[in-house]
């Protein structure tokens, strides 16, 4: 459902994302983790269309992105790592511009709203300006709004950022009952303990290439062998990306802390 063969992008003598190959298929929960500046965000913005690569293709469900732009964004949706929201709207009157948008049948798109602010909790105040949302709040309309028309690929960036531990649970469980539809989701994110819980695969990028992909079951056994069982994912992204010294740096300072304590 999302495929990406060769995916490059420069700018300038810099090269963000370097020759990038990968697909997703129906029903899965893909995770895409890298450190700051990896390529993470370039990446999904070229696969959603919102950049033209320098080379390479990415396709949603077979439809090239960058020849057929229109067809290809009528099946994704895309939550950006920051909830911008028109702030002189309501949560309904957005969900409402995005229905609009995307041609919805306005019966449909009345109960499809109802639901989607009552699954987020945002029932009781959908009539407020968006001004006056937290950022949890706005990022549970931006992921509502995305999943207004039940696209069939879910893009994500940071879905989860600015959430408190009840809401991220809930946006967890949405993505996962999502997925089980037959849909695919793709989505980054710095916190590995979620990546772990609820992906079944993850691609693993580095300086704009992918340097691991795979269930973290398979990671474990190919990076971590003499310790796959009791690896955890954040020891095989400390390994694949060069980590090591931080956890050494670590165990550093909390030896320092120690001897201070025992003085």
């Amino acid at each position: 459902m999302i495929k990406a063969e060769g995916l490059t992008k420069n700018y300038g003598t810099l090269t963000a994302v370097n020759d990038l190959t990968l697909s997703v298929g129906p029903g899965e929960i893909f995770g895409f983790l890298g450190p700051n500046g990896s390529g993470k965000t370039t990446t999904i913005k070229m696969l959603c269309g919102l950049l033209s690569p320098s080379a390479g293709q990415a396709k949603i469900c077979g439809v090239d992105v960058h020849e057929r732009p229109v067809e290809a964004k009528a099946l994704l949706g895309f939550v950006p790592d920051t909830p911008n929201v028109y702030e002189r709207l309501t949560a309904r009157e957005l969900l409402q511009f995005v229905a609009d948008l995307r041609k919805m049948d306005r019966r449909k798109a009345a109960e499809r709203m109802d639901e989607l602010l009552y699954i987020f909790e945002l029932t009781d105040r959908q009539d407020e300006l968006l001004s006056s949302y937290s950022h949890g709040m706005r990022q549970k309309v931006c992921i509502a709004a995305a999943l207004l028309d039940e696209p069939q690929v879910l893009f994500l960036d940071e879905p989860t950022v600015g959430l408190d531990p009840k809401s991220a649970r809930l946006v967890k469980e949405v993505l996962r009952k999502y997925a089980q539809g037959g849909r695919a989701v793709f989505m980054s994110t710095h916190i590995l303990e979620i990546a772990e819980r609820m992906c079944d695969r993850v691609g693993i990028i580095q300086k704009g290439r992918i340097i691991a992909e795979g269930s973290v079951d398979d990671l474990r056994r190919r990076v971590l062998p003499g310790a796959a069982e009791a690896a955890s994912l954040e020891d095989l992204f400390l390994k694949l990306t060069g980590g090591e010294e931080y956890k050494e740096l670590v165990k550093h300072l909390g030896s320092n802390a120690d001897n201070v304590e025992a003085g």
